[in-house]
């Protein structure tokens, strides 16, 4: 029904910040299923906004004292910018959020305008965690931009009729209750 990603080098928890994420896993999320559609692999992207000292491990600051010579302030200054959110953008497409351990204001602002929701969760959150979670609000709601992108996936379906889509059967089965917690 909608598709999240999710910035993660296991595969198991959002443990990545999403502009330096190598890895983005992409799951299909229905009420009480989601199944794995693609992993995207990136080239690994040097931090240089704010957060780049952030540890996502233990969620402190640490700040490093980068003690550099005029030269290579110089040939730092001389290099275009590189562009590693370009390329997520493009592997995003058709994504209605994506969940990471930190995403810089740029990022988020770039993400917002191709119609992706940024959610920035604690580090260690289980990807599983997380579906259950979307699972849950699309059978009972309670998480707007899950309304609304819902809502979106049903409009597209309407106008765009197309061969249902197959589970494969190789994914995982959420919850759609609170009483499935217990």
């Amino acid at each position: 029904m909608i598709k999240v990603a999710f910035a993660s080098n296991d595969r198991v928890n959002v443990n990545l910040h999403f502009g330096a994420a190598d890895t983005l896993v992409v799951y299909d999320i229905s009420p009480g299923y989601a199944e794995l559609l693609g992993v995207g692999e990136f080239v690994q992207a040097n931090m240089k906004g704010e957060n780049r000292f952030k540890s996502l491990s233990d969620g402190q600051t640490n700040i490093i004292d980068l003690q550099l010579s005029a030269e290579e302030l110089e040939r730092l200054a001389a290099k275009p910018p590189e562009d590693k959110v370009i390329a997520k953008l493009k592997f995003l497409e058709g994504c209605s959020a994506i969940y990471a351990a930190s995403i810089g204001t740029s990022s988020i602002k770039r993400l917002i305008m191709a119609g992706i929701q940024p959610i920035i969760v604690g580090t260690g959150q289980t990807i599983e965690d997380l579906l259950n979670e979307v699972s849950l609000a699309l059978h009972c709601g309670g998480l707007s931009w899950v309304e609304r992108a819902k809502a979106k996936a049903e409009r597209s379906a309407a106008q765009n009729p197309a061969a249902p889509h197959t589970p494969s059967g190789n994914g995982l089965r959420l919850i759609t209750s609170i009483e499935e917690l217990e």
